[in-house]
């Protein structure tokens, strides 16, 4: 019994730490924050298991961390006001071609990041964005002048 409540207990950490660093995808994480993620694996399983290696032990912490990423998910299908809490919200970062600088820095990115990002859409300038959103699983999503007058073309009814 004592594993399974060490277990919740560091998922609940683990999950409050993981929300405080921000929105972030795996493939945007530099090398020395991979390694910090393995690092925080390795504790995780230490503080977990303390001496005890045995396979009843290993079965029990993650039946327990299986089962709270099942409450959790269920959680946010059954009660909807319970998403924001537990997944985040999306953020405007760009509106109309202009940078909105305080979600921006709320975030904890740069303006060099956003244009990043819009670059490998294949977006050469902020100014041709209508609206850029950090999604909650940290990808950033963009609708461009051009592809928002397809949109808005494509609603009209045919004649």
């Amino acid at each position: 019994m004592d594993v399974v409540i060490r277990a919740a207990v560091i998922y609940a950490f683990v999950w409050l730490v993981l929300r405080a660093l921000g929105k972030r995808e795996l493939g945007e994480l530099t090398a020395f924050e991979l390694v910090l993620l393995f690092i925080i694996g390795d504790l995780v399983q230490q503080s977990i298991t303390q001496d005890d290696t045995s396979v009843t032990a290993a079965i029990l912490a993650i039946s327990t961390i299986a089962l709270l990423i099942v409450l959790q998910s269920f959680s946010v299908f059954r009660w909807k006001g319970l998403r924001p809490a537990i997944e985040g919200t999306p953020v405007v970062l760009v509106h109309d071609g202009r940078i909105m600088e305080t979600p921006l820095r709320r975030e904890r990115m740069t303006v060099d990041d956003l244009k990043e990002a819009a670059r490998a859409q294949g977006i050469a300038d902020i100014a041709d964005i209508k609206i850029a959103i950090l999604e909650n699983e940290g990808k950033v999503s963009f609708i461009t002048f051009d592809r928002a007058r397809k949109l808005d073309d494509g609603d009209k009814p045919a004649a």
